[in-house]
């Protein structure tokens, strides 16, 4: 195999975040990264996540919802779509 080095300027909290999953997986950061190269080249695709920060609202709508749950404020668990559907339809 004829390797080559590349050399990156990422910030350092990412990187050690990312040694750190790799590690999890039994990687080290430049086997995580050589994987990653070679799915772009096998895939021909290039898969960016970056999650949306949470919102004020977003966490007073989970914090609503968690609350309801504490509570016991749930449906009950349905086996098919119809016994949902009859439920639903009841006047």
């Amino acid at each position: 195999m004829n390797n080559t080095v590349v050399s990156v300027k990422i910030d350092k909290d990412v990187k050690q975040a990312a040694q750190a999953v790799a590690k999890n997986a039994g990687l080290n950061l430049s086997s995580l990264i050589n994987a990653y190269l070679r799915q772009v080249v096998a895939t021909r695709r290039i898969e960016i996540y970056s999650p949306e920060p949470m919102t004020p609202e977003l966490e007073e709508a989970i914090a609503v919802v968690e609350a309801e749950i504490k509570a016991g404020h749930v449906s009950k668990a349905y086996d098919d779509v119809d016994e949902l559907m009859t439920d639903l339809l009841k006047v």
